[in-house]
């Protein structure tokens, strides 16, 4: 039986799609174990490889809440999309460790927790989400990258359209909205073989203009650093890399563009410390678009738990949509 891990012959479309989903699920995993330290420890011992224990006593290859989440959407979008499925199954992973590497929920964000908590209330899904100005956390970025690859083929105010109601179900607020906009504007110009720095600014072009109007055109002065198109020009000290969607958007585009290869990528996310594991996570999924799935080291994905699952589910995803 051929291994869930090895494809016969991957049309261009398929090693993207595949790349960018295992990509955030190892970069996940390679922020896992140093998840909360500064960037001053992570120097001391910086991750050049898959490895454990650290910060939540777990085996190499496990993965957080950021791949759980994004599993979850996948398996949603199989049958379509559907925000009533994908609460369903947010439910069922935070009650029943469903899609976690080994039964257990860990490492919750606040955001995420109150809005399932309202979910479970049978508040609809996508009113679940926080609005609030302080529930702008990273929590819908880390996970939003299955709805622009699944939507990267419509067209621009449709696609975000999907990408909003995705969010919604954990974060509401338009500065959020926007972000995870712009990261899967990004996703649809790597699909289609931009390179990173053509996808950035297509993003921000398209962005700037669907973004003008209330409430978003509120909220842009928040992105003014990122849509200056000097982003990759900023040193690393001013490169910020806790849980703030804003700071997570900008650190996974800088990591993507100041690097040459997947793995210079999503090592340059993790050891920049503090929030490591989601900002592998982003920036992984990123440069697996852009690199493909042949540039992902195999050896980083045979260590990741649950993978013949993973392998699976992503396969289907991908057949999917490259049949449609």
């Amino acid at each position: 039986m051929k291994n869930n891990l090895e494809y016969a012959i991957l049309n261009l479309e398929s090693a993207r799609i595949l790349g960018g989903l295992w990509g955030a699920i190892i970069g996940d995993a390679l922020g896992v174990p140093v998840e909360f330290m500064s960037r001053e420890e992570v120097r001391r011992n910086p991750v050049t490889g898959m490895r454990g224990y650290g910060t939540f006593n777990l085996p190499p290859g496990s993965w957080s809440d950021d791949s759980s989440l994004i599993l979850c959407t996948v398996e949603s979008l199989l049958d379509g999309f559907d925000t009533t499925s994908m609460g369903e199954l947010f439910i069922r992973w935070l009650t029943e460790g469903h899609w976690t590497p080994h039964g257990n929920t860990f490492d919750v964000g606040a955001s995420t927790m109150s809005s399932i908590g309202r979910m479970m209330r049978e508040v609809s899904p996508e009113e679940a989400g926080g609005r609030g100005e302080n529930e702008n956390g990273n929590g819908s970025l880390m996970r939003i990258l299955p709805i622009g690859i699944f939507f990267s083929r419509k067209p621009v105010e449709e696609r975000l359209n999907y990408v909003h109601r995705a969010s919604s179900l954990t974060h509401r607020h338009p500065r959020t909205l926007m972000a995870c906009g712009v990261y899967c504007l990004m996703v649809s110009a790597l699909l289609q073989g931009f390179t990173p720095d053509e996808a950035y600014l297509y993003a921000l072009e398209q962005a700037a203009i669907y973004y003008a109007k209330l409430p978003y055109a509120e909220e842009l002065p928040h992105f003014e650093r990122l849509f200056s198109t000097l982003i990759s020009s900023v040193s690393e000290t001013n490169i910020k890399s806790g849980g703030y969607v804003i700071h997570t958007l900008e650190a996974s585009i800088w990591c993507l563009l100041n690097t040459s290869s997947f793995q210079d990528a999503v090592l340059k996310a993790v050891n920049l410390g503090e929030d490591t594991d989601t900002t592998g996570c982003v920036t992984g999924g990123l440069a697996g678009l852009y690199y493909g799935l042949e540039a992902v080291p195999k050896e980083w994905i045979y260590a990741l738990a649950r993978k013949d699952d993973i392998g699976n589910l992503f396969k289907r995803l991908t057949s999917k949509i490259t049949e449609a």
